[in-house]
């Protein structure tokens, strides 16, 4: 290493004097609203993922995002880079799940309420930051894996337990144990969870100035144009999850109206998707990282998934269903994977918005995407609504059809253009893509007045990235995942 100059190191020393009334400034400000349990680890996120997801798949009704989530999820990585991750976890965990109770309490303030929320429903984006904050680069992709697993073992196990309290106890009570569980995730963010992003790169106080361009999503998004390899992320993003968005909304419908499956068979179709994608999700993409690296198992993740999408399309018996599931299972490691080339390639003190830009382009297909199906259904006479059981068999009638799942199909035909565009995207290695000139976070500049510039000690420091640090008597050893 260099030596440091002796005008500089002087300086140096000079500011480290002042140094602790400057972090003490920092503390006070800042309370204690940024102490936690241990280190910030994966658990940490994981377990404020499935809580929240946990809430609203008792109630099987899924959270409105679309326009507002594009453009509020850039806005508010951004913010978390600059102020931190806490503030907005806390922030979106309890704006997101505020309409909970309001289904029982005024139906009309539910349907105004959810609609707002809709700007914080991306608490993914902020999730995948803070997991970011703390782990390596190598270790980034298993630890998206966990997190993006535990989103499906939420999705797996609340709508057979709200099913059964619904139908057991009434619906009054599947609504009062969602709202129990949104408020035990907000109490969890507010007391266990830490603070991820380094006391340095947060400012001295909240009512320190920031420049704007730091938390402008709009630079950003015009970056996005002006980067190739950005832009070829972008695209391929959209183009994977549009259809995917709009087979969530009308998937299962479709196996119950045209392909005859019952609520026990739909309810164990999506038990065993759920559970085969928490294996993709980890031991799968782990080993995939590993031997195909990142842009090749996107490049995989987005062949199962236009498979799966083509044999939906063309499937009209029962067990083509179940294997095109198990297929499914397996394309769920291309959320992860891009997420992980996404953070590849944006700067440490960048990642709550580049993250940001993914998740919004995905609420926005989560608006298009429904809308999109439902045309094309409607286009092939197909009415995927409540219908009552002597009308199922018009739409029975489809199972002898050549292609019994038109939108399916043509959701196969985007996701090959994904493919093609995922083909473009320069595989990374470390000085391969400029990191610093020709990345998401080369938009964003002006850094505002932060804490000291004191070395810190690494949150990976001689420790696994899945430890949390005990808060008990010593010796007391940490599990794994």
């Amino acid at each position: 290493m260099n030596a440091e100059p002796p005008e500089e190191k002087a300086a140096s020393e000079a500011e480290a004097g002042a140094m602790p009334e400057k972090r003490a400034g920092s503390r006070a400000a800042g309370g204690n609203s940024l102490q936690g349990f241990g280190r910030p680890s994966v658990y940490h996120a994981a377990i404020v993922i499935f809580l929240e997801f946990f809430a609203w798949g008792l109630l099987t009704t899924s959270m409105l995002t679309g326009l507002l989530s594009f453009l509020s999820a850039p806005l508010i990585g951004a913010l978390s880079d600059v102020w931190g991750r806490k503030p907005f976890l806390l922030g979106t965990v309890f704006f997101t799940c505020f309409p909970i109770p309001l289904m029982r309490i005024s139906p009309w303030w539910y349907f105004a309420m959810i609609s707002i929320s809709g700007v914080f429903s991306v608490t993914f984006s902020v999730i995948f930051a803070y997991v970011a904050d703390i782990t390596q680069e190598h270790e980034r992709s298993t630890a998206y894996g966990w997190v993006s697993a535990t989103f499906a073992a939420s999705l797996v196990s609340s709508p057979a337990i709200g099913a059964y309290l619904s139908a057991s106890y009434g619906d009054s009570l599947v609504v009062l144990v969602a709202t129990v569980v949104a408020l035990l995730d907000i109490c969890f963010i507010l007391l266990a969870v830490p603070e991820s992003l380094p006391e340095k790169m947060r400012p001295l106080s909240w009512g320190a100035r920031i420049s704007w361009k730091q938390a402008d999503p709009f630079a950003s998004l015009k970056k996005v144009g002006k980067d190739s390899t950005i832009l070829l992320i972008c695209i391929t993003v959209f183009l994977s999850y549009l259809p995917e968005a709009g087979q969530y909304s009308s998937f299962f419908l479709y196996l119950r109206q045209v392909i005859g499956f019952g609520s026990i068979k739909i309810a164990a179709f999506i038990a065993m998707v759920g559970i085969l994608s928490i294996v993709a999700q980890t031991v799968f993409l782990t080993s995939l990282m590993r031997s195909l690296g990142n842009k090749n198992t996107v490049l995989l993740g987005l062949g199962f998934q236009m498979f799966q999408l083509a044999w939906y399309g063309f499937g009209s018996q029962a067990w083509m269903m179940w294997a095109a599931g198990i297929v499914a299972a397996v394309s769920s490691i291309t959320f992860p994977a891009v997420s992980t080339l996404v953070s590849q390639n944006a700067d440490s003190n960048q990642q709550g918005v580049a993250q940001g830009i993914i998740t919004g382009i995905r609420g926005l297909c989560n608006g298009l995407g429904p809308a999109l199906y439902g045309f094309i259904f409607y286009m092939f006479h197909v009415e995927l609504t409540e219908l009552e059981p002597e009308l199922i068999s018009n739409n029975a009638a489809l199972q002898g059809a050549v292609i019994p799942g038109p939108p399916f199909l043509f959701g196969a035909c985007i996701v090959f253009m994904s493919f093609l565009v995922a083909v473009f995207i320069p595989e990374y290695s470390k000085g391969g893509i400029q990191k610093h000139s020709n990345s998401i976070s080369g938009s964003l500049a002006n850094t505002p007045e932060r804490g000291s510039d004191e070395d810190i000690e690494p949150l990976l420091q001689d420790s696994s990235i899945w430890e949390l640090s005990s808060l008990e008597e010593p010796g007391h050893q940490c599990t794994e995942l």
